[in-house]
């Protein structure tokens, strides 16, 4: 899964939404990317985004944890007015155990995520070495610097 925010406090956020992942009966965060400062894509008039990714073990089918995820957006005070706008938190289901689906509620894989250098980079990160990653050549395609990507911390580490 993709996390990012760029209102408030955007560190605390992306804990805070881990930690709310992970305290849900059946959830468990497994691994988290490094912490990338992204400019923003789409709408340019916004505050830089903190990203990151982290891998997690779930009990629950896709579409639930999608619902899980918007109710953490909800709760943290997510709101959607403008597209690709500003947000307190954003949480996006990339990908689901192998699973390719298309409903109206959700499509898995994220049918942009090989677009987005912000996701690719910290989903790079939380991948199994064991596997082949199946975006790298959009990866090696990206510029990181051009493209508005920095390596900001860790949240694992202290600041």
């Amino acid at each position: 899964m993709a996390l990012g925010a760029n209102l408030g406090e955007r560190e605390s956020s992306l804990r805070e939404a881990l930690r709310r992942l992970e305290t849900t009966p059946g959830n468990e965060v497994r691994r988290i990317s490094v912490v990338y400062e992204t400019d923003p894509v789409g709408y340019a008039d916004q505050p830089a985004f903190l990203n990151m990714a982290a891998a997690i073990g779930t009990a629950m089918p896709p579409a639930e944890l999608l619902r899980l995820l918007l109710d953490i957006e909800q709760d943290m005070g997510r709101v959607r007015d403008i597209r690709w706008g500003p947000r307190t938190i954003d949480l996006d289901l990339l990908l689901y155990d192998g699973v390719s689906m298309e409903t109206e509620e959700l499509t898995l894989p994220h049918p942009r995520m090989g677009e987005r250098a912000f996701v690719l980079v910290p989903l790079h990160d939380v991948w199994p070495s064991d596997a082949e990653f199946p975006w790298q050549e959009a990866l090696n395609a990206f510029q990181l610097e051009e493209a508005g990507i920095r390596v900001w911390g860790r949240l694992d580490e202290p600041r």
